[in-house]
């Protein structure tokens, strides 16, 4: 079998057999690929803790039939055991990796920028860098951005004017104003566009400041937080159901 070596990040296994495991790993020139990890479950096995989920390796793999085999897999950055410790760590790091697993619904379409961002954002979430939700909305909104959907932030999609942008359209790409607002759009405020446009250029210095909560019944972290979420159900045409676990 032919080999060929990349780094990649684990985003889940599965059980198969006695002792194996099928292994769906986001690689940084690969892109997404499913490989067997035979023996990994036994006490002895070589592998260990370095192919399970959120753990980053160098990878030597063998090519097969209808999956890959990995040969050799050597840890180059051990998130897991950090993220497991903490529940929304966990949680927002799950929302991540089943992200970009379906981001990559075609096997084999490499996206190094995709890659980095990924990774990126579990290491922030082991590393307790900032609030976990914001880690993981800012991820989903700049993993759909480079896949092409980007929320149109500056102005309205209806009018074009950038005055009393006070509704957000999901189906429309992005915020409204009062005039041009369409009867799916969600309110939002002031607050809530400029935490958006946070979230997307990844402007930690902002981010790190957490809003006070609003009369309205929900603060700004929370309705923006929403606005993500449906807003990569909608484009990536499923639920993220690791997201659901944050609402309830």
């Amino acid at each position: 079998m032919a080999l060929y070596s990349d780094e990649g990040l684990v985003l889940r296994t599965v059980k198969l057999g006695e002792a194996d495991r099928i292994i769906t790993i986001l690689t940084r020139d690969h892109g997404k690929i499913r490989a067997v990890a035979k023996g990994v479950r036994r006490l002895k096995s070589r592998f260990g803790a370095r192919l399970e989920p959120f753990m980053r390796a160098d990878l030597l793999i063998a090519t097969g039939r209808s999956l890959d085999v990995v040969s050799q897999a050597s840890a180059k950055g051990m998130y897991g055991d950090r993220i497991i410790g903490d529940y929304d760590s966990y949680v927002n790091a799950s929302v991540v990796a089943e992200t970009a697993d379906r981001l990559f619904a075609a096997l084999d379409e490499p996206s190094p920028s995709q890659y980095m961002l990924a990774v990126g954002a579990v290491s922030a979430l082991a590393r307790r860098l900032h609030a976990p939700t914001d880690i993981g909305d800012s991820y989903v909104l700049r993993a759909l951005s480079i896949a092409g959907w980007t929320p149109r932030l500056d102005s309205c999609v209806v009018c074009g004017g950038g005055d009393d942008l006070a509704a957000f359209s999901i189906p429309g790409g992005g915020v409204m104003c009062a005039r041009g607002r369409t009867p799916e759009a969600i309110r939002v405020t002031r607050d809530d566009v400029m935490r958006l446009k946070a979230l997307l250029a990844g402007d930690w210095g902002t981010l790190d400041v957490r809003p006070a909560g609003g009369a309205d019944g929900g603060d700004s972290v929370s309705r923006v937080h929403d606005i993500v979420e449906h807003w990569a159900e909608y484009y990536l045409e499923r639920p993220i159901r690791s997201a659901h676990l944050l609402d309830s």
